[in-house]
């Protein structure tokens, strides 16, 4: 894999994990103490 297409996709991975914390963030303001259950409900339904 060339140095360029790696520095990309460490670069997209650092956004998508920025994204997560601020979904998560959202998720704990509506969800409450309850967040991770309904994420875990969630992942285990697919």
């Amino acid at each position: 894999m060339q140095t360029v297409e790696v520095i990309k996709l460490a670069s997209e991975i650092v956004k998508l994990d920025e994204l997560r914390d601020e979904m998560w963030e959202k998720l704990l303001q509506h969800a409450g103490e309850r967040a991770l259950e309904v994420l875990r409900h969630v992942q285990n339904a697919k």
